[in-house]
Formats: structure tokens, sequence, C-alpha cells
């Protein structure tokens, strides 16, 4: 008797220890996110469609990207179809915000947080002290967090995610990670800034137009002559400061070991094609390894993806790839697009023979009427031409060409690939299991899907005539008829054996999957703003221009935790406020981890490299540069030249 009682007692305390592991194991897997750009409502719900777990995109103003802003409506509509599938949707807020704008920006806010939006992605730290809902800030890229000290700062300010800057390696993600609780966001894919983000004013310089509003000039695509301080040319009409595009397919593993749980894809000007074709390229590759490792991620959001084409990022639009400083720094590494800031796409192969519309190349690749292809010509520049017949590896082109034999050609139209992406490219569903009984005088159907959402809904039938024939199938059918919903029938109990107008079931169904539909409005969560530590320190009592601080309630952020004084954002350097100091004359316009120097093949630390003189220019136009290779930081500055 005592032996059973002990192994009852033994076999139960097993039992809760198992239960208390799993729970614990269950809170600390990580909800992992892919996060896509949208320039508008259509892309954004493609964008979802296609397996994104959630989205970003600017509202009408107050967005990084001025030409890429939609209404409070059309933003509303998106949170209401993302919803659906727990995708969530931020609103870009992000530019740097004027005193006699502070009033409209919480106006704006307020309306968003009605429209449903998750979390604003702000950069200006007024916004912190203006009235708003609860709704959960994240810190953007334009914060230029690279260091675990700036990052523990805006995890006490209360932001809910950590937009990391473009620029950091495995080993700095994972030492921020160690540092912070907050969710980890970096880029995985995209056009680079070559400056940190929000620490660029060339563009504000040189052109009156503000990086930080949304209004950046891309100075960085212009092409430069490189000159030394005697005006000699060194290299002339280069791309030296357009960087190729970030691409980290291999590293999204070791990404996710360091701490990252957003992988953000930039392009919120980009079109549909080009979202739908990347997200879906990292959605395939997201999952593998979270169904490698159940027990560490999860995805955030909810629903089935199936694609109809295969995703090939080297199809959509692309400068050619980088990691850029994710494996660290490297002399050897190749990060600038010298020759070109256009898209280079796809290579496909040499050039066999050309004469007049007649080309021919040596390709693995299937090609199609209609295919755009690019080319540098004998003179370095980029031309592009479209193809009117394919037929085997000869091309009849629109137009003649004098192309040299052993050119490289690439393709930057794909006409074939293209068209797959144009309709219906990818399906998302909710799976549901069905149940239908008869019960006291009701016909009742309940509904349970994939959300841990249920349904339960009923008609009244005084009674059910048995049928002469199974019904199941017929049953089954009925019930799988969800249309447009966003719903797939996959399991279904059924009550065979008695006959139930069609009619009368197409009904119960309607009614079921509406109120499945409410009860996720209802059930639905967004995250609440997190408390401020007004007790934290900020890492440093001083702050440059480059801090951007532009309004006198970032001002005062800044000096409620500690700052003493602080140089207004270059866009506003007549700002009257306590602690501010009078403008830098010579401001830093960029700076870079990106060094010339060691694109080039000429780091100083390489003493094998190639020799540059000590002081380097960058001149386009009338504009002259300074460069500023700072060796001991391994970074690049650069300023106007006096």
């Amino acid at each position: 008797m005592c032996d059973s009682i002990f192994a009852f007692f033994l076999a139960l305390n097993l039992n809760m220890m198992y239960l208390c592991i799993r729970n614990f194991m269950k809170q600390h897997i990580r909800d992992i996110e892919l996060l896509a750009p949208a320039r508008d409502a259509q892309v954004a719900i493609e964008a979802i469609k296609h397996g994104a777990d959630a989205v970003y995109m600017g509202p009408s103003s107050f967005g990084a990207r001025a030409m890429a802003g939609n209404s409070v409506e059309d933003i509303a509509s998106v949170c209401d179809f993302a919803h659906n599938f727990r995708a969530r949707v931020y609103a870009t807020v992000n530019t740097i915000v004027y005193d006699d704008e502070l009033i409209k920006v919480e106006k704006l806010i307020n309306q968003l947080y009605q429209a449903g939006v998750d979390a604003l992605i702000v950069q200006d730290m007024g916004v912190l002290r203006l009235d708003l809902p609860p709704i959960a800030l994240h810190a953007s890229t334009q914060c230029d967090i690279r260091t675990p000290e700036k990052a523990l700062f805006l995890q006490e300010l209360g932001f809910s995610q950590l937009v990391l800057a473009r620029e950091l390696s495995l080993k700095e993600i994972a030492a921020i990670h160690s540092t912070v609780k907050t969710p980890l966001e970096s880029f995985v894919h995209g056009a680079l800034c070559v400056s940190y983000s929000g620490r660029c004013g060339l563009s504000q310089a040189i052109k009156g137009r503000s990086a930080n509003r949304g209004q950046c000039a891309q100075m960085c695509r212009l092409p430069y002559d490189l000159e030394d301080e005697k005006g000699n040319k060194i290299i002339a009409g280069k791309h030296l400061l357009s960087l190729r595009d970030l691409n980290q397919t291999g590293r999204v593993a070791q990404m996710l070991e360091a701490g990252v749980s957003s992988f953000k894809i930039e392009g919120r000007l980009k079109d549909a094609s080009y979202v739908k074709n990347v997200v879906g390229h990292y959605r395939l590759l997201i999952d593998n390894i979270i169904n490698s490792a159940p027990d560490k991620y999860r995805r955030q959001s909810c629903g089935d993806i199936s694609l109809g084409f295969t995703p090939d990022v080297q199809r959509s639009f692309n400068r050619s790839f980088t990691h850029y400083f994710i494996d660290g720094r490297k002399v050897d590494d190749r990060m600038a697009s010298l020759d070109t800031p256009k898209s280079l796409g796809q290579p496909l192969g040499k050039v066999i023979a050309s004469r007049g519309k007649s080309l021919r190349i040596a390709t693995q690749h299937t090609l199609v009427n209609g295919d755009g292809l690019s080319y540098f010509n004998g003179e370095g520049q980029f031309c592009g031409v479209r193809v009117n017949v394919v037929s085997g590896n000869t091309l009849m082109l629109r137009e003649p060409v004098d192309i040299a034999p052993g050119t490289t050609i690439y393709r930057t139209a794909d006409k074939a690939f293209d068209d797959t992406l144009l309709h219906n490219s990818a399906q998302r569903y909710i799976n549901v299991d069905a149940r239908l009984w008869y019960a006291s005088g009701s016909l009742v159907l309940s509904l349970t899907d994939d959300r841990g959402l249920c349904a339960t809904h009923s008609v009244p039938v005084e009674s059910l005539d048995d049928a002469r024939s199974p019904q199941d199938a017929k049953q089954r059918d009925v019930l799988a008829k969800l249309g447009d919903t966003i719903y797939r029938l996959r399991d279904c109990t059924t009550i065979g054996e008695k006959f139930i107008p069609m009619s009368l079931l197409a009904q119960l169904r309607r009614e079921t999957v509406a109120l499945l539909d409410r009860n996720n409005s209802i059930a639905y969560c967004r995250d609440l703003r997190k408390r401020e530590n007004l007790g934290a320190a900020v890492p440093t009592t001083s702050l440059t221009h480059a801090d951007n601080v532009a309004n006198h309630l970032a001002a005062e952020v800044y000096r409620n935790h500690g700052v003493k004084s602080f140089e207004p954002a270059i866009e506003t350097p007549t700002l009257e406020t306590e602690g501010c100091t009078a403008p830098n004359p010579s401001p830093i316009l960029m700076h870079t981890r990106y060094c010339l120097r060691r694109e080039l093949g000429a780091c100083r630390m390489d003493k094998k490299a190639r020799q540059l003189p000590q002081r380097l220019f960058l001149v386009t136009g009338d504009t002259r540069l300074a460069v500023d290779c700072d060796c001991a930081r391994c970074e690049m500055k650069i300023t106007l030249a006096p």
C-alpha cells in the first residue's frame, strides 16, 4: 500500500516537473518576425499573403520616405487584413520633428492607433513627451543603435523593439542581445545607406533636402572623381559611395543565434513584384530554420502560405550583393557598386558574338521574348537593350548593338518571372476544423482554427430525417466552400446518417464563419507602450548635431536623462532651448564604417596594399568633399572641403 502511494506521488511529481519544464521552455521560445516594406496598401497585403509576419508603411507625413505615404484609411484596411493572420502593422513616424509640427504628429499618432496600428517606428525622442495613446514604440534604425549602452538606454526609455544599425557584426549583435531583453530587429535584405543611418547630413547640406525628413537626394549614388589635395585625379567618374545591396541569405541562422528576432527587408519604394519575391524567399528560409528548432523559435504570425513560384532574389532589382559587415571587417571584402548605381540583375553569361540586332551568348538560363538585358560597353557605360525574339542562344534585339565577345550580360528585366508575380502568386489560409452535430432541436456547427479560436453556432431544426445514403461527402463539400474567406477546411466531423438541406448547412457555415471573424477581432491584442525609466542615464552627457535634436521636447527627454549640452540638428540651427549650444560650423556630413581606402585595396593597415595620397577628396560637379579615414576606429568621415 505504501509503495503504491509512493509510486503515485512520484509519478505526480514527475508529471508536474515535466509540465513546469515544458511551460518554462515555451516561455523561452523566441517569436521570430519577417518584416516587409510596403509603399501602399496593395503591397502590404501582398507581403502578408506571401509570408510576412509584419509590414511597415508610412502615413501621409512624417515617414522617412516622403514618396511612400498612405492615408490613415488605407493603413486601417491593412490592419484589418493583417490581424486575421495575427500579422502586425508598424507605422513609420520616423522623421525628426520641428517644434511647430509636434501637435500634428500627436494627432496623427492618435489616428494611427484608432486605425489599429500595432506599433510606431520613431527616431525623434520628442515623441515620448507627447500625449499619446498606449501604443508600442520601436526605435528606428535612424537612432543609430551600435552599442550595448545605446541599446540599453533606449530599452529604459520604453521602446519595445530596437532596429539595429546595418553595419553590425554577429559578435556586436550578440553583445547587444546579452545586454537587453528587448527584441532586436536587423536588416536582412535590400538597399544600403553608406552612412550610419540618422547620421547623414550630406543631402541637407548640399541640396537642402533632409534625409532625416524623408527627402534624401541620394548623394551617395552619384559618380565622383577621387582627387588628391592638389586636384589631381586618382579615379574618374566612379560611384565611390554607392553600396551594393544587402543579402544575408547565408547568414540568417547565425543572426538568429546572435539574438535577432525580427528580420527586416528594406524597400518602401519597391513595387509589389519585388516585395513578393523577396518575402517569399526569406519566408521559406526562416521557416526551414524554425521547423528544425521548434524548441527555440516559432513564427510570430499564423496561417499556411502557398507560393505559386520559386523565389529567386537575383531576379529582382539588385546592385549585386554584399554581406556588409556581418562577418566583421575584412580587408578584401568589396561592398560598393562602383560602376553603376542601377540594378545589375541576374548574371546570364558571356557574349559569343554580336552583329547588328543579333546577339549570341553562352548561358544556362532560359530567356524569353521581352527580357531586358544590360552590359558594360567599352567605355564602361552601363547599357540596356530589349529582346524581341529568342532562338536558342541567339537573340534578336530591338536595336543594333556592338558588344565585344567575352562581355558579361545581365538580365535586368525577367519577363517570364515577372509575369508569374503579377496575379495570385501566393495564397495564405487559416486552417479550420469543423464539427457538426444535432442536439436539443438545433443543428450545431463548431469551428476551431490554428489561432486557437473557436466559434460555435446553431440554427433551430425540429428534427432531421434519416438519410437514404451516406451524406458525409456532401456535407463536407458544403462546409469546405469557404469561398473568398481566409479559411480552409482541414478536418471535418459530420452526421452523414442524417439528411440536412444544403441551403440550411450553407447558412450555418456562413454565420459560424462570421462569428469566428468576430471572435478574432475581439481576441486580437496589441502590445502596450512600455513604461519609461526616468532614472535611466544617457550614455553621454554631450550630444552632437548627429543626434538630431530638432525640437524642445527631444531636448527635454535628453535633459531628463542627464544630457548637459547638445548641438542642434543641422536642419534646425536656430533651436532655442536650454542646453543648446552653437551649431558646428564644419559638421561631419557623413559618418561611415565603409572605407574608400579599403574598398580600393589601399587600406593603411595592410602593408602590401596600394598607396593613396594622405589627403583624399571626392568631387562631383561643384561639390568638393574632404575624406577623413579614421584608421584607429576603422571608420570614414566626410565633410565639405573648404
